[in-house]
């Protein structure tokens, strides 16, 4: 480790890594660069956002056998929102990057390129791309801004640095082309993590964030819109993106203060089954309902998306729709490649048939969410079931993302809110048709009704006796699906 003097107050900065070429002061901000022999002040890094991240400077693991601490990071922020890149230093002194984004953690390392890449302008969300002897799909393109600095860095960055990045995946395997430098992209082999698995200690603890993030932004635990006034009521250090309630403006959360990106128009009050705020404990863990949107589909049905944020996990959604309830979870595994125009997929030796193909518009959005959403978004969905397990594919021109679902029973839901589900909002179920044992017990009683109409002895009172024994608990069945 290697301590030097900031050239612009004097406070001692470190160099753990021999690989780092600058440090960020902790004192000044001033961008210290690295030379033969010296040390210079190259100008102010921005600080960064202090957002819902539980990682700092100084949190510490281990991946696979090796021990890590983080000594760095930078913060790039894109159209549809911002994430942060923390560099690792591992005992062994090597280095690799950790990306922290929405709750979702992936650990990348430069390798060796082999072969031919493909050019930036090229990459297409969706599409399959060879890299090395590997098939992968690009999942995310985009160019970001750095828009701060902490600790030391591998290279030298300050206003104005882009970086250029492409996301691939295939199964669990991840991969990053780098293009920041030019043409010619620096590969990154990566694997998805969690805190769990990396035995991370050192963690923010839920009061050390929402001091920092609301320390930020004015306010803590509530926010005035500053374009209506209206309050919202939520914590607005959580995310990214802010859709007021009451008049649909959207609120840019990245920056020192609260910035409004988009007027918007009022509109009228939305009644949710889980209203904006609402707490749970889901698996012994606190939730809480942060955005919710309103979606529908190329026929006009309509259904509610319910955003759910917890310190520690990441995000996952619950998915209010005319059949019922199901939790939906952004998937680090990804089934073939080959899903697009086909009529099934496979995950992890599971077969999944093709449901639909439809294209999903936002109708109504409010709250906080992790990326930027606005009524109007469209995104290409494509589902898939095995089971009552579905896997839906969403595409834009900048991302494919999956995810996978399952259904919630309306009593798990109110198990796990108590007195925050709306009273006045019943279980939202429309019938596409009798259930198997309904439609079951009326095949008995079509059975039941030959004899019925050829009998012509005694036994007839019997029969109809029977027969209503059986129709009685099939309407009822059904019925009672219908409320």
């Amino acid at each position: 480790m290697q301590s030097v003097s900031c050239p612009s107050c004097g406070a001692p900065v470190e160099f753990r890594s021999h690989a780092s070429v600058m440090a960020v002061c902790g004192y000044c901000q001033a961008t210290v660069l690295k030379e033969a022999g010296a040390v210079k002040d190259i100008g102010k890094m921005s600080a960064v956002l202090e957002d819902f991240s539980p990682i700092q400077i100084g949190t510490a693991g281990t991946l696979g056998s090796r021990g890590f601490t983080v000594v760095g990071r930078i913060q790039l922020r894109y159209s549809a929102g911002m994430w942060n890149e923390w560099y690792l230093m591992f005992d062994d002194g090597s280095t690799s990057w950790l990306g922290d984004s929405s709750g979702l953690y992936v650990v990348t390392t430069e390798r060796p390129a082999q072969g031919a890449l493909p050019a930036f302008t090229e990459l297409r969300p969706g599409n399959s791309h060879t890299i090395g002897s590997e098939q992968f799909t690009v999942s995310e393109v985009r160019t970001a801004d750095c828009i701060g600095g902490q600790g030391e860095l591998p290279f030298k960055v300050g206003a104005g640095w882009q970086a250029r990045v492409a996301d691939f995946r295939a199964a669990s395997r991840f991969l990053t082309l780098d293009y920041s430098d030019g043409d010619t992209p620096t590969v990154y082999n990566g694997v998805a993590v969690t805190l769990e698995e990396m035995k991370c200690q050192l963690l923010r603890d839920d009061d050390q964030i929402k001091a920092s993030a609301g320390k930020y932004r004015g306010k803590l635990d509530a926010l005035d819109c500053p374009s209506c006034g209206s309050g919202i009521k939520y914590l607005p250090g959580v995310t990214n993106h802010l859709v007021c309630p009451a008049c649909s403006a959207q609120l840019d959360a990245t920056r020192p203060e609260v910035e409004v990106i988009a007027a918007g128009k009022r509109v009228e009050e939305r009644d949710f089954t889980l209203a904006l705020g609402a707490k749970g404990k889901i698996n012994g863990q606190d939730y809480q309902v942060i955005g919710a949107m309103v979606r529908a589909d190329d026929e006009n049905t309509e259904w509610t998306e319910y955003l759910l944020y917890n310190t520690r996990s990441a995000f996952f959604w619950l998915v209010e729709t005319p059949e019922g309830w199901a939790r939906a979870n952004v998937m680090s595994t990804w089934p073939d490649a080959s899903w697009i125009g086909a009529p099934s997929t496979s995950l992890d030796k599971v077969k999944f048939g093709k449901l639909y193909d439809y294209t999903a518009r936002v109708v109504f959005a409010a709250g906080a969410f992790n990326w930027r959403v606005a009524a109007g978004d469209r995104v290409h969905v494509s589902e898939f079931e095995a089971g009552q397990t579905k896997l839906a594919a969403e595409l834009t021109e900048a991302e494919l993302t999956w995810s996978r679902s399952a259904p919630v029973a309306f009593d798990q839901l109110k198990a796990w809110f108590g007195s925050e589900v709306n009273p006045d909002r019943a279980p939202v179920v429309t019938s596409k048709g009798s259930s198997t044992s309904t439609k079951f017990l009326w095949w008995l009683l079509g059975l039941n009704a030959i004899p019925l109409i050829v009998n012509t002895g005694g036994s007839f009172m019997y029969l109809l006796v029977g027969a209503l024994a059986i129709y009685l608990p099939a309407k009822f069945l059904a019925g009672d699906k219908e409320k």
